[in-house]
C-alpha cells in the first residue's frame, strides 16, 4: 500500500515537473509550431528531432492535459483548443521563422507530419500563416538585403558628388587642350650674329 502511494507521489511529481519544463519552454520561446505527428516512426521522430536541434529549435511530445496546463500558466490559453489528437510542440528562440522552416521542409520531403496552427510572441497562427512564416528568408539574409538597401544611396551619393569634380577635371581639360591648339608653338629665338 506504502509503495502504491509512493508510485503515485511520484507521478504527480513527474507532471509537475514536465508542466513546469513545458510552461518554461513556452514563455522563453518566440514561436512555437504544433503538428500532428500521426504515422510518424520513432526512428522518423528521432531524425526530425536532430535537424531541429542542428537548426536551432527542439520538439517537444507531451500528454494534451500537461500541454494545456503549461499553456495556460505561460499565458497562453488561445493553444487550448489547439490540443487535441497527437501533438508535437516545435521551439524556437532566435529566429522566429526557423521552426516553422525546418518542419516545412521536413514535411515536404518526407510527407509524414501535418502542421496544424503556431504561436508566435503570444499570438496564434493558422497552418496557412504558419506555412508563410515559414518561406521568410533567414533573419541573416533580411540583415543584407537591408545592409544593401542602405548602401546602394550611399554610393549614388558618392558618384553624384564625384560628378562635379570630374566634370570639372575633364574641362581644364579640354581648356588646356583648346589654349594648346590657339597658341602658335613658340619658335626657337634666332641666333646672334
Amino acid at each position: 500500500m506504502a509503495e502504491k502511494k509512493k508510485v503515485e507521489v511520484d507521478k504527480k511529481a513527474l507532471k509537475a515537473a514536465t508542466v513546469e519544463q513545458l510552461t518554461d519552454r513556452l514563455r522563453r520561446a518566440s514561436t512555437a509550431v504544433l503538428a500532428d505527428y500521426r504515422g510518424m516512426t520513432v526512428a522518423q521522430m528521432q531524425d526530425l528531432r536532430r535537424k531541429l536541434r542542428g537548426g536551432g529549435a527542439e520538439m517537444v511530445v507531451v500528454k494534451n492535459t500537461l500541454a494545456r496546463r503549461a499553456a495556460n500558466a505561460a499565458g497562453l490559453g488561445v493553444l487550448e483548443k489547439e490540443l487535441t489528437g497527437p501533438v508535437a510542440m516545435i521551439f524556437g528562440r532566435d529566429d522566429p521563422a526557423i521552426p516553422a522552416r525546418l518542419l516545412s521542409e521536413y514535411i515536404r520531403a518526407n510527407r509524414k507530419m501535418v502542421i496544424k496552427s503556431g504561436i508566435l510572441q503570444g499570438r496564434l497562427l493558422n497552418a496557412d500563416t504558419v506555412g508563410q512564416l515559414a518561406e521568410l528568408p533567414s533573419r541573416e539574409v533580411l540583415l543584407s538585403r537591408l545592409l544593401g538597401a542602405m548602401q546602394a544611396p550611399l554610393g549614388s551619393l558618392a558618384s553624384v558628388l564625384q560628378a562635379p569634380i570630374g566634370q570639372l577635371a575633364r574641362t581644364l581639360d579640354a581648356l588646356r587642350t583648346q589654349k594648346e591648339k590657339a597658341e602658335p608653338p613658340a619658335t626657337a629665338p634666332a641666333p646672334a650674329a
